[in-house]
């Protein structure tokens, strides 16, 4: 067991069992500032904050207990033998070159720092909300790099930056927490795609390597199941949207003046195209979900989804988002989703 330490699927065992009142304020997996700072967030400033202490988790791991990749090594393509066709991954193509993160590897991981074609990036991805987003680290001037707390809001990874040890959300690129509080990082269009996708667009591209391939089964999902549940796990207390399964896939996007907007991906599936706003939505068969079935190269075809927008010299890829319906009810309250 020693491999699988300080991930945060060993204590879903005991959170299924035990009563939800474990979550409410004053339980044992809440904690507050005066207790935080001397837990490892000394440095952290919370006289400032955006969103009620008792609504941040622990999520079970401690500061840095699923440990961001901060010296990622990649390979070509014609070198991976052991990614799946339609396994996902996070593509990334900026400035003529194209990287690819395997989610089998961000589920263990959930943060890489990079350096991308001059570019300081972080490439996220939270396995409770199936939310991947890529950001550019420069704020104000900084490069930040970015670790993960151990704590969640809405089931969302609370990120935080090693300079100010400010705490960000990872759906929103927000800092709520801290001397950063109200910077939001810019997002960077990527794809969450099928390998063979992210191949047949991009053969002279790199693959993230595993950091440690020794001590983690990173073909596995540690949360088998999850997208198959009627409601998410109870790190989730909040109101769950109706008329929809709280754990349907939602692609959320912005307009051009920053408008959320969510169109479900079972309807998605079935028109193959839709405009959302100024947005072409597109879907295709033949990508496996993380979050299924053990080995993530099982994991039934949830499909795969491109947004890209008109542009002054024709279509380009635009920010989005695949994450579930609670998720975006949770942080986006009254918008609808088209379905």
């Amino acid at each position: 067991m020693r491999k699988y330490v300080g991930h945060r699927i060993l204590v879903l065992a005991t959170l299924l069992g035990a009563a939800i009142v474990l979550l409410r304020p004053g339980g044992p997996l809440l904690a507050r500032p005066e207790v935080w700072k001397q837990t490892g967030w000394a440095k952290t400033d919370f006289s400032r904050a955006s969103v009620p202490f008792d609504e941040i988790l622990s999520g079970g791991p401690p500061k840095d207990g699923i440990p961001s990749i901060d010296d990622p090594k990649f390979a070509p393509i014609a070198e991976i033998k052991d990614l799946g066709p339609k396994e996902p991954v996070i593509s990334l193509s900026l400035n003529g070159e194209a990287r690819a993160y395997p989610l089998r590897i961000l589920i263990w991981h959930e943060i890489v720092n990079d350096n991308f074609a001059g570019t300081p990036v972080s490439v996220t991805y939270c396995p409770l909300c199936n939310s991947a987003v890529v950001f550019d680290r420069r704020v104000d001037g900084k490069v930040l790099d970015f670790g993960t707390t151990g704590k969640l809001h809405k089931s969302n990874l609370v990120m935080y930056d090693r300079q100010s040890e400010s705490w960000w959300m990872q759906f929103t690129g927000e800092a709520v927490v801290g001397a950063m509080l109200g910077k939001v990082l810019k997002s960077i269009p990527a794809r969450l795609e099928a390998f063979d996708l992210f191949t047949e667009r991009h053969p002279g591209g790199k693959v993230l390597l595993p950091p440690s391939p020794a001590r983690r089964p990173y073909a596995n999902n540690p949360y088998v199941g999850y997208d198959s549940r009627g409601r998410p796990y109870p790190f989730f207390t909040g109101e769950l949207p109706e008329g929809i399964n709280p754990m349907e896939r939602v692609i959320v996007v912005k307009t051009a003046d920053g408008e959320p907007m969510g169109v479900s991906m079972a309807f998605l599936r079935q028109k193959k195209t839709y405009r959302l706003g100024d947005v072409m939505l597109s879907w295709q068969a033949g990508q496996n979900s993380a979050l299924d079935t053990r080995r993530i190269d099982q994991g039934r075809d949830v499909g795969n989804v491109v947004a890209r927008r008109e542009g002054a010299s024709g279509a380009v890829d635009v920010v989005y988002d695949v994450t579930f319906a609670f998720v975006y009810h949770a942080f986006y309250p009254g918008k609808t989703i088209v379905k």
